[in-house]
Order: structure tokens, then C-alpha cells, then sequence
């Protein structure tokens, strides 16, 4: 398919999410043979998140990595879940109001691109899933930068591109033919999935979107890979 432009981004990506937020979680669980609780445990370990420290949680979409932040950071701690999509928020109120941190966690329907907070408020910052459906990467990197304390971390989990042979062919196959299907299958919505293959494509290896944190701003950047790059986390640090 092709990728919406730069100026069509927002409102398509926006009209998708919405359109698949009540199988989003599912989605996630089948693509990812239930491996993405346990990466999302690892970018908050990596964002250095500790207890009653205050959050923010960048695109947090139906709020899973938010939840875990919640539960990282104790009664003491704040995190704020940030996401232009009413339906997922809608789907991540629903969990949040269930769940038993609902008192430490504050959802806000908001553009990444320009977050309604002060600079130095937030002892870190998180995006899962999120920088891919940006129109500007550098802007979203420069906002989660000023809100970001002086040696807090800006720390992103999202898809990457492995590079082992015949792995990477696999991987990219089931990537193009079997999500698409489930995403038909499960959510009714294959032109959804189809969308995550294309623009996961499209999107920084993990060496360049560590390249594109240093160049914006931020100090001791890496990237590690998990489940032989199928996804990584891209670490950086606010000077």
C-alpha cells in the first residue's frame, strides 16, 4: 500500500488507531506471541524508571506500557499517558479504572508533537509503538527532550529491522502475509496491518534512530535489539 504523506499522516494514522482500538491489545499479544509485556518491562528498565518518580508516557495508545509504569514506580510516583486517539484512550480509561494504580495514573488526549507540558517536568519519557506514525520524528524527540529533566532518559521501544540471514527474510514474510491476515481475521481492519508492515519498512533501523536521538540532543544513546531485532529499544539521555 502506499504510505500517507507527511501532511496525511496524522489524520490517517489517527482514523486507523481508532478504527482498531477495541482489538489492539489482542492484535499485539497474537503478533507478538506474547512477547511484548516482557519488552515493555525491558524499555522501563532501560528508561531508568524507579519508584516515585513522574512519568510521561508518549502515544500510549489503550495505555499497557503506562499500566507497567504504574506498577513501577508505587504509590508515590506519577505517569501521565499522552495519545491523540480517542478510542484507544477510551480503551486504556476502561483498564486503567480496573486496575489498582488508577489514583497514580492521568490519561491525555494530546499531540506528541507538541506536549502540553512545562520544560524539566518529567523524570522520563517513554513511546511505544509511537515514533513510526509521527509526521516529524525530530520534533517528537525534541519535545520528549524539553520535558525531560537534566539526566533523564528519552527512551523508545518500537519495531526494527533484523539482519541475520534467512531470519530476516522469514520475519519479513509473516510481517506482509500473516498480520495482514489476522489483522482481517481478528479486527476486521487488514489494511491496519498491512499499514505496520509498510510503515515499519519505511521507518529508522535501529542504528539510525539512535543516529537521530544524538542529533537531537541527547547524550549516551544506544539501541538494543530483542527477539534478534525484530524490535529494539533506543535509549538516550537528556544532558
Amino acid at each position: 500500500m502506499e504510505l500517507p504523506s507527511k501532511n496525511q499522516k496524522e489524520r490517517y494514522v489517527r482514523e486507523m488507531f481508532n478504527g482498531i482500538a477495541r482489538k489492539y491489545d489482542l492484535m499485539n499479544t497474537l503478533m507478538t506471541f506474547g512477547q511484548d509485556k516482557a519488552w515493555r518491562k525491558y524499555a522501563i528498565r532501560r528508561a531508568r524508571i524507579g519508584v516515585g518518580m513522574n512519568v510521561i508516557d508518549v502515544c500510549c495508545g489503550t495505555a499497557e506500557l503506562t499500566l507497567e509504569i504504574a506498577q513501577t514506580i508505587g504509590a508515590e510516583g506519577r505517569v501521565i499517558g499522552l495519545d491523540f486517539s480517542e478510542e484507544m484512550l477510551a480503551v486504556g480509561e476502561q483498564k486503567v479504572g480496573t486496575s489498582d494504580c488508577q489514583s497514580r495514573i492521568t490519561l491525555v488526549q494530546g499531540n506528541a508533537m507538541s506536549l502540553p507540558f512545562p520544560d524539566n517536568s518529567f523524570d522520563a519519557a517513554t513511546v511505544g509503538w509511537g515514533l513510526r506514525n509521527v509526521p516529524d520524528i525530530n520534533q517528537v524527540l525534541q519535545e520528549m527532550r524539553r520535558v525531560v529533566k537534566p539526566g533523564g532518559w528519552v527512551v523508545s521501544l518500537d519495531m526494527a529491522k533484523p539482519s541475520a540471514p534467512i531470519f530476516k527474510q522469514v520475519y519479513w514474510m509473516y510481517f506482509n502475509w500473516i498480520v495482514p491476515a489476522l489483522g482481517k481475521m481478528t479486527a476486521k481492519r487488514k489494511s491496519a496491518y498491512q499499514y505496520l508492515h509498510d510503515s515499519s519498512r519505511a521507518f529508522d533501523s535501529q542504528q539510525q534512530l539512535t543516529q537521530r536521538f544524538a542529533k537531537n540532543g541527547l547524550i549516551n544513546t544506544r539501541f538494543h535489539n530483542l527477539m534478534g531485532g525484530v524490535v529494539a529499544v533506543v535509549e538516550g539521555q537528556k544532558p
